[in-house]
């Protein structure tokens, strides 16, 4: 355990035991700080029996008894519950303690720790950018130092460090910004894919439109946001003010590329798709993109979850031709805004990774991205599944600007019921493409 003076009485208190809350008090305990946490009350006795055996970890009923006994506090709640969990625990904090947040919005949670918490307190707030299913090491842990000693910035690091996760530093406006350019279009995209086969009443891993490696990624990443909770997924939308304007112009350049491959406006398509790939990628003498893809050749194919190919290897048909209608305005939002995806990698989560690289894929591959414009102008294969895609696309983008959280949830539960049978095993198997690929990345 990283040491500082007093450091065999410093107690970490984590208000808030959802899935990310509980990883963090497993594996901070494992390094041998001693955790005090809670949950809603009716979920003590569970967390106990839950907890039982872990000797650094103590439940408590409460967020008033973790606050009077804890010396770095770190609510671990959702982002559009922090104002009123701050409000009902911040004013029993303990005097001179450090304070911060795992919200993936950071303008609520700062505000909420200036306006309910002591003076006396500082403030650090984290934000793991993975999943609480993803292992920490390795990944960027953002830290933002918004009031605090130096004293207590180092204290900080010094307990998170044992999860082994690279330190990035960042204001909350700067957090916000990035993580709206890397996951809150990110995470419309894969939303509106779901809708769009919800509407179609398709699972698309069963027929052999959707095969190959692209594929894969949209399949399996589909599934494993809508295997998780749906509030994730709104709070860093609708709270984030830097979201907004992202995912209002992604559904915007979904609307329009569409409507250019309907009206079989070729070339107007395929100007304004280069202009933006030279915007994003730069031009073929001075690109943007690394000399080895992000998505090296291969490693994401064998992940279907197609349980009828004869080799889970190699499928023996090649991929359908498609127009990746939804990696198209992905560039074009990009372009748009101005945003060069490549500045944000030290930010970046596992699933960024892999859109960033199958979108990279898409523009950098000879002929690919040609083929694509192509299907998109002649092919009607695809057009029922880019209509509900455009319309989800346009769906949510209106829950955000309206600030509508419940309109969201019970959007994203309709999916979700959906999809749960097919959750069993395809959870599993996007974890192993992530695995795979984030290993293929250290080689």
């Amino acid at each position: 355990m990283a040491t500082f003076p007093g450091a065999e009485d410093f107690v970490v208190g984590l208000i808030g035991m959802g899935d990310m809350g509980k990883m963090y008090a497993r594996r901070l305990s494992n390094a041998g700080w001693r955790i005090m946490a809670c949950d809603r009350e009716e979920k003590y006795d569970e967390l106990v029996a839950e907890f039982a055996n872990h000797k650094n970890i103590q439940i408590l009923r409460n967020g008033h008894l973790v606050s009077r006994a804890s010396s770095y506090i770190i609510y671990s709640v959702e982002a559009a519950a922090i104002s009123r969990v701050v409000a009902q625990y911040g004013p029993s904090t303990r005097l001179g303690a450090i304070v911060g947040g795992q919200t993936s919005c950071k303008d609520p949670e700062i505000r909420a720790f200036e306006e309910h918490l002591p003076d006396d307190v500082d403030i650090v707030s984290c934000h793991s950018l993975h999943g609480p299913n993803v292992d920490p090491r390795g990944q960027p842990l953002v830290l933002i130092k918004h009031r605090a000693t130096d004293e207590s910035f180092a204290k900080v690091e010094a307990v998170l460090r044992c999860l082994g996760s690279k330190y990035v530093y960042l204001t909350a406006q700067e957090h916000d910004r990035i993580t709206a350019d890397t996951q809150a279009v990110t995470h419309a995209a894969f939303l509106s894919m779901g809708k769009a086969w919800h509407a179609n009443q398709q699972f698309p891993w069963e027929g052999t439109r959707y095969v190959g490696g692209i594929e894969n990624v949209k399949i399996n990443l589909m599934l494993r946001i809508y295997a998780q909770k749906w509030h994730v997924y709104a709070g860093l939308a609708i709270l984030n003010p830097e979201a907004h304007k992202q995912i209002s112009q992604f559904a915007r350049s979904t609307t329009e590329l569409f409507s250019l491959m309907l009206e079989g406006r070729r070339d107007e398509l395929r100007e304004r798709v280069y202009a933006a790939k030279e915007k994003v990628f730069g031009r073929e003498d001075s690109p943007k993109w690394g000399e080895r893809p992000l998505l090296p050749v291969g490693v994401v194919d064998r992940f279907s979850l197609n349980a009828n190919k004869t080799n889970t290897n190699n499928s023996n048909a090649p991929p359908m031709p498609n127009n990746h209608l939804s990696l198209l305005a992905m560039v074009d939002c990009w372009s748009a805004l101005g945003i060069v995806p490549y500045d944000h990698m030290i930010c970046s989560t596992p699933l960024f990774r892999l859109w960033l690289g199958v979108t990279e894929h898409l523009f950098r591959t000879p002929g690919l991205l040609d083929e694509s414009l192509r299907v998109g102008i002649e092919d009607k294969t695809f057009r029922r599944d880019d209509l509900q895609f455009a319309i989800a696309a346009s769906g949510w983008a209106e829950c955000v600007a309206l600030g509508q959280f419940e309109t969201w949830r019970e959007r994203f539960a309709v999916t979700q019921k959906f999809f749960e049978p097919r959750f069993e095993g395809a959870v599993e198997m996007g974890q192993a493409m992530i695995k795979a690929v984030l290993e293929s990345d250290k080689e």
